[in-house]
């Protein structure tokens, strides 16, 4: 066996150890069924949300077999380019936040065109939708305070240059987050790199995943943070002294689903999408504390989110294509303004 097929045995048998039984609604590792009658699904979503989704789609599809694997989307990915080398991507359905994945994989042919009967009820944050990937989850990002520690709510992204958060700010690394990334590359789109000049001066602080700096709010570690909508959401329901506010210029995260071509489960594929459309579904994902794609689903109001369609409208508008193609520059040109590098 040459050294090149080793590594790449390697690689699929370390894939295949680290998602075994990873967030599985039975807990054993996804592999397809005789037939390829199980539907399989990779998603970044968190345990509660797809399980409670899977559940649902269960309900109402009771001939239909469901097996998931939740991790991030990095690792996701990883797992994916391995199926690819040995011949055969084992999932049927992919759900991540990370919208570039998705321009990279209809680019590369592995998607499966299909615009859902729902798209009509939906609200869409591509501009170029084509079908190869719908969003199903509109993903905030805004501004979390330790309420012990500020005082007066942030009501501008300008308001984090201000002395209260001199080195207490912190966002986490863009090139561990794909949602950090994200966040990164429409505020600079919008302010410029003059803003990340400025808060390297306020000593903002760069944090590991998206969920410590959080956590680091939290605990008091970080006086603020910026903060996805349903980790935050999260830790305020468990009694957590911190608050969600959103600046005009709204930090939105789609969160895309697509199937994989040569899927051999393609009309429950096709079925699962549209029940994640329903209004069924997107009141579980409302009840989550993050936003759903249908402006007939309310969010509950304990979360204090924006309305979907004033959050679409609100959301600063990016080109994912290019945003895509610069991902690497972006992070390094951040990280070096932070450190002070530059």
């Amino acid at each position: 066996m040459s050294k090149k097929s080793i590594f790449l045995l390697a690689i699929i048998l370390l894939c295949s150890g680290l998602f075994a039984g990873c967030g599985s609604n039975d807990n054993k590792a996804a592999a397809p069924a005789a037939g390829g009658k199980k539907l399989i699904i990779y998603t970044s979503m968190k345990e509660s949300l797809i399980s409670g989704i899977v559940e649902g789609f269960k309900k109402k599809n009771p001939g239909i077999d469901v097996d998931y694997q939740s991790a991030g989307a990095g690792k996701l990915m990883a797992k994916i380019a391995a199926e690819r080398q040995s011949g055969h991507i084992l999932a049927d359905i992919i759900w991540t936040s990370e919208v570039p994945d998705f321009y990279n994989m209809k680019k590369e042919g592995i998607l499966e065109q299909y615009k859902t009967s729902v798209f009509k009820e939906v609200l869409n944050p591509f501009e170029d939708y084509d079908g190869y990937f719908t969003a199903a989850r509109l993903g905030t990002l805004g501004i979390a305070i330790n309420t012990d520690k500020i005082k007066t709510p942030p009501a501008q992204w300008s308001d984090l240059l201000k002395p209260e958060y001199k080195g207490a700010f912190g966002i986490a690394d863009p090139a561990l987050s794909g949602t950090s990334y994200m966040s990164v590359a429409l505020l600079e789109k919008q302010f410029g790199w003059e803003f990340f000049e400025k808060l390297h001066g306020n000593q903002a602080r760069i944090g590991k995943g998206s969920g410590q700096v959080v956590d680091d709010t939290a605990s008091g570690e970080l006086a603020a943070s910026l903060a996805v909508d349903y980790i935050t959401n999260d830790k305020i329901e468990k009694g957590a002294h911190i608050a969600l506010y959103y600046p005009p210029e709204l930090l939105l995260a789609p969160s895309p689903v697509a199937i994989f071509k040569g899927s051999p489960n393609l009309d429950a594929a096709k079925k699962f999408v549209d029940y994640l459309l329903s209004q069924e579904a997107q009141t579980l994902i409302a009840g989550e504390g993050t936003l759903p794609v249908r402006s007939d689903v309310k969010s509950p109001a304990k979360f204090k989110l924006p309305e979907p369609a004033d959050a679409l409208k609100r959301s600063i508008k990016i080109n994912y294509v290019e945003m895509m193609a610069s991902k690497e520059t972006t992070i390094k040109k951040f990280t070096d303004i932070l450190q002070g590098k530059k």
